[in-house]
């Protein structure tokens, strides 16, 4: 997928090893876990690495690795720069 400046999308949706800022977080009973990780909005985060089947996902976000499933991954929204 190209990604333009500026737009919106799912963190899930990011090319690997690009650049982007989280913007906001569908609703869900996993939202504070998110932010209690580090993923709050404003904050930078690169996407790493893909697993080979797609699942899960390895971000770099306030300084350290994270992994995450694809499926939480769905609900970041985030700002390509």
């Amino acid at each position: 997928m190209d990604v333009k400046k500026d737009q919106v999308i799912r963190l899930s949706e990011l090319p690997a090893g690009t650049r982007a800022v989280i913007k906001s977080h569908d609703e869900s009973d996993f939202q504070l876990t998110l932010m209690e990780m580090g993923c709050v909005p404003g904050e930078p985060v690169w996407l790493e690495m893909v697993a080979p089947m797609g699942d899960p996902l390895a971000i770099n976000i306030a300084g350290y690795y994270l992994s995450i499933r694809k499926t939480e991954a769905d609900k970041i929204w985030v700002t390509c720069n």
